[in-house]
């Protein structure tokens, strides 16, 4: 257990860089008063149990993990409309603290299962005692629509450990059309939410200020 605690050591530390820093983003949106593309941020470090299921699905060798599983840390970024996806990835390829080495867009090549995200793979550097360490890390950028589509089609896997029955196939791709339908919907009404959401927030602090 020691062996991985050291080893998962530095993918928590980057996990919980990498929160500050993102959240952090959102944070200099809202000082600016402008709208945010980023709606929230969450991160984790993939259990033991997983890692191995996952090295022994691929066959990687154990002392092959870090350089060929790039999700041990995960990150996710859940954007309120698919533009602002695009913005994030885009805020993420000019950033100097870590180096982006694969993208992947499941949005305009959504898999056939109807899984939609943009998927952005970093080598980021872990400052430990020992000197500097690069992980892998991945950053899921998903709207809200596809997260919750997603969420659902990743426990029923578990269950049916990959494998649909037909009537759930044919019902999560139906489903995955509809969420899709959903975002494509809140675009065409971006504006008119978006200064609803800034009044109200005006609102919201005009009232503060009054009760101060």
């Amino acid at each position: 257990m020691k062996h991985w605690d050291q080893f998962l050591a530095p993918y928590k530390q980057a996990v919980k860089e990498l929160k500050i820093k993102l959240k952090g983003i959102r944070g200099q949106f809202e000082l600016d008063s402008s709208h945010s593309p980023i709606e929230f941020v969450t991160g984790r470090v993939k259990p033991i149990a997983s890692i191995l299921d996952k090295a022994n699905q691929k066959g990687i060798s154990l002392d092959k993990l870090q350089e060929e599983i790039q999700d041990i840390a995960g990150m996710r970024i859940m954007c309120q409309f698919v533009e602002d996806i695009h913005r994030v990835v885009g805020l993420l390829r000019n950033r100097n603290d870590f180096k982006i080495v694969e993208e992947r867009d499941y949005i305009s090549h959504e898999k056939t299962s109807g899984y939609r995200s943009y998927h952005v793979v970093i080598s980021y550097p872990v400052q430990t005692i020992n000197g500097e360490k690069k992980i892998l890390a991945e950053i899921q950028i998903r709207t809200l629509a596809m997260n919750f589509w997603a969420t659902i089609e990743h426990s029923l896997n578990y269950k049916y450990k990959g494998v649909f029955p037909s009537d759930i196939k044919m019902r999560l791709q139906r489903a995955a059309e509809a969420a899709f339908r959903l975002d494509k919907e809140m675009s065409l009404i971006r504006g008119e939410i978006q200064d609803a959401q800034a009044f109200f927030t005006r609102k919201k602090e005009q009232t503060q200020e009054e009760k101060d």
